[in-house]
């Protein structure tokens, strides 16, 4: 029994800090926000010119004016601020953003990320992934383990165009937790009702597990 997207979004929000300013991506990373506490203080920003950015809207109350980068309805916090992309990226790229909570589609051992593209399929573009990658000052990402096939989508190389080289430093998936260290991919958590073994057989580099997972 793996996680499921909730719960992955769950275990993704233990990341995020008192006092953070985040970017959450679009997919899992939206669903971040819903599990924090109530007494957390956290700024989320947007990337096309929001930083305080609120729960989504209510169903009949949607402001048109007021999306996400992800064009999903927001609202906006007490003491949110509004201004132009240039600035955003400004942000993004001065090194203010504390963590980045992206989805993907491959991630290798090195931290190398691919998540904006498949070969083949028309897309507008990677965004501000890749900004973002090099930005904000820690990477989660935030994925399934392994692909509609069961095959592997943590590798020893990403096969995918990359969004960045050596950015990530965590994965939280359905199956575990696993950090991106100098000396390869170490397990920090399995996930309820899954196991090593199950976790390493839709793992393509070799683990570092610590005795207590063993």
């Amino acid at each position: 029994m793996a996680w499921t997207r909730e719960q992955i979004a769950e275990r993704a929000s233990l990341e995020i800090a008192d006092g953070n300013y985040v970017n959450l991506g679009i997919g899992i990373p939206t669903m971040v926000a819903n599990y924090l506490p109530a007494d957390k203080q956290v700024m989320f920003q947007s990337e096309n010119g929001l930083l305080g950015m609120g729960p989504p809207t209510r169903a009949g109350e949607e402001d048109i004016d007021l999306v996400n980068a992800g064009k999903q309805y927001v609202t906006m916090a007490a003491g949110a601020s509004l201004f132009s992309s240039a600035e955003s990226f400004a942000m993004i790229r001065g090194g203010h953003i504390d963590l980045a909570i992206l989805g993907g589609m491959e991630v290798a051992a090195n931290g190398d990320l691919a998540n904006f593209m498949i070969p083949g399929v028309l897309v507008k573009g990677m965004g501000g992934a890749m900004d973002l990658v090099y930005g904000a000052k820690r990477i989660v990402v935030v994925m399934d383990h392994a692909n509609k096939h069961g095959e592997p989508k943590i590798l020893n190389k990403c096969s995918l165009p990359l969004t960045g080289q050596g950015v990530v430093n965590r994965i939280i998936t359905d199956r575990a937790v696993l950090d991106v260290t100098a000396d390869g991919l170490l397990l920090v958590e399995i996930a309820p009702g899954c196991t090593l073994e199950e976790i390493k057989s839709c793992t393509e580099p070799e683990l570092i597990v610590p005795a207590h997972l063993q």
